[in-house]
């Protein structure tokens, strides 16, 4: 069941349109993200949820409640959603209790609500303290208790992670993800982060030219995006020649199964999807069946090796053309081998046939 739901949203600017007949449904108690590249419509998208612009045409509805179709419109404030910009952007004159306790009623802040909060965001310590006393991670905390006060029926989180540094980005949204689905809370999360969306979501839609172009669990749109442009946008991706028969797809790298029916039905050739970790490399030397291709798979050189501790990518460029001009594999990071070695590279099933 969906709790937040937008069907056929338009909206622009100046005559320029920025969201275009977009659909979205959000199922209740779900973390949904929202990705695609900057300037897409993404942070347009929620502040029309938001109440904060207007649509242009379509249906923003939560929990059953219409909050903008053209004929009603409910203002922000009554709406019953939470909403954590970019930069947190507290109120630089207030203490940390105060940010928080901004949205409750003055019973309310004299209560144990506020404290409640923080001691949940893991910032207790700090109530007292002011904004700029804080670091990045904690605004954000801050920021989110704030958002969470007013007991929200959901959620909108404006790339939240995307100023802080690596190490804690990583931190914080595992801590922020935590702490969300322990509350049970409706969130709509937007961010250009493919890593993120599809490792923190319970259900990831890609937005591109106004739209959203597929929606799904994360592992069905990494495996099985709907075109060759969501293919490559979602990671490094193999696109290999394929002939189609009987619901597998004959590559140079092997016979594969095609991941359910999508493209095996009345199609000859075509290009298959195989995704680097797909690829097994065996070093030539330790390959019994020689040069070149072959039932075991396909001749090639390691042109470049991108080591990064737990993995490495390699690139390969095959001995003779056909498939493709080079090969990803990615392999264990005690696997990387140096430029110049001769391997073979062959498939692992299922793959995913593309336009």
């Amino acid at each position: 069941m969906s709790l937040l739901s937008v069907k056929g949203l338009w909206k622009g600017y100046a005559g320029q349109p920025v969201l275009q007949g977009l659909d979205l449904e959000v199922p209740a108690g779900s973390l949904t993200a929202v990705l695609g590249l900057s300037g897409c419509g993404k942070t347009t998208l929620l502040r029309v949820i938001a109440g904060f612009e207007r649509a242009e045409r379509g249906t923003v509805s939560l929990a059953g409640r219409t909050l903008d179709d053209g004929a009603t419109f409910l203002a922000p404030e009554r709406r019953r959603i939470g909403y954590v910009p970019q930069e947190g952007a507290l109120f630089p004159h207030l203490s940390v209790q105060d940010n928080v306790g901004f949205a409750l009623t003055r019973s309310e802040r004299r209560g144990k609500q506020v404290a409640r909060l923080l001691e949940m965001v893991g910032i207790a310590p700090l109530a007292t303290r002011m904004p700029n006393e804080l670091s990045g991670g904690e605004q954000q905390r801050v920021a989110l208790a704030r958002a969470l006060a007013p007991r929200p029926d959901a959620l909108l989180l404006d790339e939240p992670f995307s100023s802080l540094d690596a190490s804690l980005r990583s931190r914080v949204r595992e801590e922020v993800h935590e702490l969300l689905r322990g509350q049970g809370v409706t969130t709509v999360l937007v961010t250009h982060d493919q890593e993120e969306a599809l490792s923190l979501a319970d259900t990831v839609a890609v937005l591109r030219d106004g739209k959203i172009v597929q929606q799904g669990a994360p592992a069905d749109l990494y495996e099985q995006p709907s075109d060759e442009r969501l293919a490559r946008f979602l990671g490094a991706v193999n696109l290999v020649a394929a002939d189609f028969e009987d619901g597998s797809a004959r590559t140079a790298l092997g016979r594969l199964p095609v991941r359910g029916e999508r493209g095996a039905i009345g199609r000859a050739a075509g290009l298959v999807m195989i995704r680097p970790e797909q690829l097994e490399v065996r070093v030539r030397s330790e390959d019994t069946h020689g040069a070149g291709t072959s039932a075991a798979g396909l001749g090639g050189r390691v042109e470049q090796c991108r080591y990064y501790g737990h993995d490495a990518l390699l690139h390969i460029r095959p001995e003779h053309p056909g498939p493709t001009d080079l090969l990803l594999a990615r392999v264990h990071g005690a696997q990387a081998l140096p430029v110049g070695t001769e391997v073979t590279v062959a498939a692992r099933g299922p793959v995913t046939p593309l336009e």
